[in-house]
């Protein structure tokens, strides 16, 4: 049998292939699963409909690259010190509706601080800065969706 024949139908492969259906059937724009040590994330564009990546690893280890090599365009996402979500969800620049906004465009930040909120299925994840810099851009608002790899802002 080929390698080419074993990879697709592998376990891994088939799994990734049910989640995308479910991603069509439900009209999602991602799909993420953990079951052991494999944590499975699909993901498409809502505009065209077709599965743009799939990532099998172990929990453990960083993530391989999927095959398919993604298009790379000048977007915000690209800027040097951006920060982009991790998920799909709604975004908060405060903790709650009564408080002041993390952080402000010209605040230094330091790395690993809070600098927003993405709720995502109920669940409010902290967005923390990867580095220490100044924020010079906040390029969503509060309440706003976002989806996955999404520009949030830039830190410099």
């Amino acid at each position: 049998m080929s390698q080419k024949t074993t990879k697709s139908r592998s376990p891994e492969t088939k799994l990734i292939r049910e989640l995308a259906k479910i991603l069509d059937a439900e009209n999602l724009s991602e799909i993420e699963m953990e079951k052991g040590d494999l944590r499975l994330r699909v993901t498409r564009q809502l505009s065209g409909g077709v599965p743009m990546a799939a990532i099998a690893a172990p929990v453990a280890q960083a993530a391989a690259a999927p095959a398919a090599a993604e298009t790379k365009d000048t977007s915000p996402a690209d800027a040097a010190g951006a920060v982009t979500s991790p998920m799909v969800g709604t975004v908060y620049v405060r903790s709650s509706p009564d408080a002041d906004a993390f952080f402000n465009v010209g605040d230094k930040v330091k790395a690993g601080e809070t600098v927003l909120l993405v709720e995502a299925m109920k669940t409010f994840n902290p967005i923390k800065a990867p580095n220490s810099g100044t924020l010079t851009k906040v390029l969503v608002e509060d309440g706003q969706p976002v989806e996955f790899g999404e520009a949030l802002l830039v830190i410099s």
